[in-house]
């Protein structure tokens, strides 16, 4: 079982890829920011632990080990 934590990150990065996807298809709701889209799919036992920096920190991993396809 994932702990707190784990589940955040989870979230996050699948979050960020599904706004990305989103942004590509110009399917996203007009003026929403990335950290707006992971707040509003957090579920809400979840949303205390989120931190700007936390959700940094997954994107900067996403970024650094994301392959061009």
């Amino acid at each position: 079982m994932l702990n707190i934590n784990e589940m955040v990150i989870a979230h996050i990065a699948s979050a960020i890829s599904i706004f990305s996807i989103r942004q590509n298809d110009n399917t996203l709701p007009k003026n929403i920011s990335m950290i707006d889209f992971i707040l509003k799919t957090m579920p809400e036992d979840l949303k205390p632990n989120v931190t700007i920096d936390l959700v940094d920190s997954v994107f900067s991993y996403i970024s650094a080990t994301r392959i061009d396809t």
